[in-house]
């Protein structure tokens, strides 16, 4: 008896090892469903922007090459530099939401300085201050993708939520020789 069950146990632990296969193979599937899906969400969201600006009949909003809106509230008449990267600059903002539910009031988030494309910020406002003269106020509709994305700031602003935020350039400190000390108000 003890040879034979010596036996099935040697049978038994000779086999080769038997190699579990994934259940799903590809990852890809996975991932093209995810880009799918975003691309979605995207263009159901530059639908909704499209009704805001049409409806919006007070204002004159531009389409930036870089994915946001704009219009100009103040528009300075000088011919001053605008912002370059490296150069610091002082602003004021808030932060609504389409319906002009305020998230963040520019009371809240008081003034700020921005050293242009050398810090994090808002991906659509870094590239909207560059636009921007000394005096001049606009307005910037601001889709999820170039504003907080797919997770929000964990606080105010929602995963996916389109944005609005007024600004006004406050002054600029130059990084360039032409203007290196002194800040333009």
């Amino acid at each position: 008896m003890y040879r034979l069950l010596l036996f099935v146990v040697v049978c038994i632990s000779c086999k080769e090892p038997v190699v579990r296969k994934p259940l799903n193979t590809s990852t890809t599937n996975s991932f093209t469903n995810m880009v799918l899906q975003k691309k979605q969400l995207i263009a159901l969201e530059n639908k909704h922007i499209a009704a805001y600006l049409a409806q919006d009949s007070l204002q004159t909003y531009q389409a930036s090459t870089t994915g946001f809106w704009y219009a100009y509230q103040q528009k300075s008449t000088s011919n001053t530099p605008l912002p370059q990267a490296g150069d610091l600059v002082r602003l004021r903002y808030n932060i609504s939401t389409l319906d002009n539910t305020v998230l963040y009031s520019a009371t809240a988030l008081g003034t700020k300085n921005y050293l242009v494309d050398k810090e994090d910020f808002i991906p659509a406002l870094q590239d909207g201050v560059k636009l921007m003269r000394v005096g001049e106020t606009m307005t910037f509709i601001i889709p999820s993708y170039r504003g907080f994305g797919l997770v929000g700031d964990g606080e105010k602003i929602p995963p996916n939520q389109t944005l609005k935020s007024t600004v006004t350039l406050i002054a600029i400190k130059f990084k360039t020789p032409y203007e290196t000390s002194s800040t333009k108000s």
